[in-house]
């Protein structure tokens, strides 16, 4: 299985999309965001979050491509926000954990 951040480099949407996703990680804040999307109780960390939006996401997608009467391109947009949100906290992590090299 890949890992989150190759799966996430992988991910081909719609430009539009993207772009409005993009400008709203800028202001990302996982403490309001993530309990409208996941739920309400104890928050996650940001990898089994990322799982999860990325699953929802994916759902999403799907009835985005079917053209569900259901669909929402707003919610589509919160979702991907959340996802690079995430994705932004889980890199901000991962270069934190990795000692700095000494040149």
């Amino acid at each position: 299985m890949q890992d989150l951040l190759t799966q996430l480099s992988n991910l081909r949407r719609p430009r539009l999309l993207i772009r409005a996703a993009r400008i709203g990680a800028d202001t990302y804040r996982r403490e309001s965001r993530l309990p409208r999307l996941l739920g309400y109780g104890v928050m996650p960390r940001t990898g089994p979050a990322l799982v999860r939006l990325m699953a929802m996401e994916a759902d999403m997608n799907a009835q985005r491509e079917n053209g569900d009467a259901c669909y929402s391109v707003a919610a589509h947009v919160e979702l991907l926000t959340a996802v690079m949100g995430e994705s932004r906290l889980l890199r901000a992590q991962a270069q934190a954990e990795t000692p700095a090299a000494i040149t």
